[in-house]
């Protein structure tokens, strides 16, 4: 698919997104405690014999894994689209065992300091993604082609870029185990966390979202793609329907100085 017919497509799937969305309003208002489960496993459904260096493996992960219609059609739509990926989703409590068991003792302590779900989230994922490899994609991410066409054969990582591909962003990762660029980048939200008080900016966007990532990759040559061609968010949810059994608990609602535990 070349890059006209996937903007194509991308508009498209938009317009369908926002009519499930238009539609999960009425459901929800019918059916206020409905919900669905993501399964904490799912295998591939299609085994290719093709090896890739990026580890043919999904992270998410979420404060729960009981969601909205809307976020479950999300769920379901990057399935359809990921059809020879195994598929893991790991839960708050999860993401705390993994990272006791598995970070270096100065990475796990920088976790516990963490206030913030999102933010503990970003740690996690590059850390996952640096020990593991695979591809991690937030919970309201929606993939634009399907992960093969996407991820070639001599890709060992990729990372996706946007407004007007000018800033990279982490809501969609994906490389081959042991990378040094995602050591770097654990490091530096390590630092941030250990030096919190100094910074300029205190919001999980800044200590470890993506302006981490921006500052580690500066004047490195990585391979990207335009978000409109690999993965796009908000297209079948939103914040409503993603945090209706939490209200206000998007990363954005923190106020400066709380991301950190007292």
């Amino acid at each position: 698919m070349n890059d006209f017919l996937k903007l194509i497509f991308n508009r498209g799937l938009r317009l369908f997104g926002n009519l499930i969305k238009l539609l999960s309003y009425p459901f929800h208002f019918i059916l206020p405690k409905l919900r669905f489960t993501i399964p904490e496993y799912s295998e591939a459904k299609v085994k290719k014999s093709t090896e890739t260096q990026i580890t043919k493996l999904i992270w998410q992960t979420n404060y729960s894994n009981r969601c909205t219609l809307p976020v479950y059609i999300n769920y379901l739509f990057n399935r359809l689209m990921s059809l020879d990926y195994d598929y893991r989703y790991v839960s708050t409590e999860e993401r705390e065992v993994f990272m006791k068991d598995n970070a270096p003792p100065e990475v796990y302590q920088a976790y516990l300091k963490l206030n913030d779900g999102a933010a503990q989230a970003d740690l996690w994922r590059v850390t996952t993604l640096y020990l593991h490899g695979g591809i991690y994609m937030d919970i309201d991410a929606t993939l634009v082609t399907p992960l093969h066409k996407t991820l070639q054969e001599n890709y060992d990582s990729l990372f996706i870029k946007y407004k007007k591909n000018t800033e990279f962003t982490n809501f969609f990762l994906a490389t081959a185990p042991n990378n040094p660029l995602y050591k770097l980048i654990i490091d530096q939200i390590v630092d941030n966390i250990n030096n919190f008080e100094s910074l300029k900016s205190q919001s999980a966007y800044a200590v470890t979202g993506p302006s981490v990532v921006n500052k580690v990759l500066k004047d490195k040559t990585v391979p990207y793609k335009s978000r409109d061609h690999v993965c796009i968010q908000g297209t079948f949810t939103n914040e409503y329907f993603q945090y209706m059994d939490k209200p206000r608990g998007k990363w954005n609602h923190k106020k400066p100085g709380e991301l950190l535990k007292k």
